[in-house]
């Protein structure tokens, strides 16, 4: 027999990705940090994974790019370099940016 709540304690936590616009759990924990450090009107589960962060999309700029790549190299231990070619693409979704600091995350 499941218990209701812990089930909804899982699937808020862990949450299985049934479509390509839902965030999985990273990408949940790296969207409530983004709109913590930027103070957002908007809640992390709003944010698409796959929508831009730049401009449209998500509206942001390079300011709001600064403070994630600081936060992220002081939380992950990613260091996000201002002349890295490839930030086009990294900071190109939360997907992007998720999938690059798990591949690049010191543990």
């Amino acid at each position: 027999m499941r218990c209701p709540e812990i089930v909804a304690i899982v699937t808020e936590n862990h949450r299985v990705m049934t479509d390509s616009n839902d965030q999985n759990a990273q990408e949940a924990e790296l969207a409530r940090l983004i709109v913590k450090i930027l103070n957002l009107d908007l809640s992390a589960v709003e944010i698409d994974p796959q929508a831009p962060l730049y401009g449209d999309g998500l509206g942001l700029d390079s300011i709001d790019m600064l403070e994630i790549a600081l936060v992220v190299s002081q939380q992950f231990g990613v260091k996000l370099r201002a002349d890295d070619k490839d930030n086009i693409h990294i900071f190109s979704s939360l997907r992007s940016l998720n999938a690059y600091i798990q591949h690049n995350r010191v543990s």
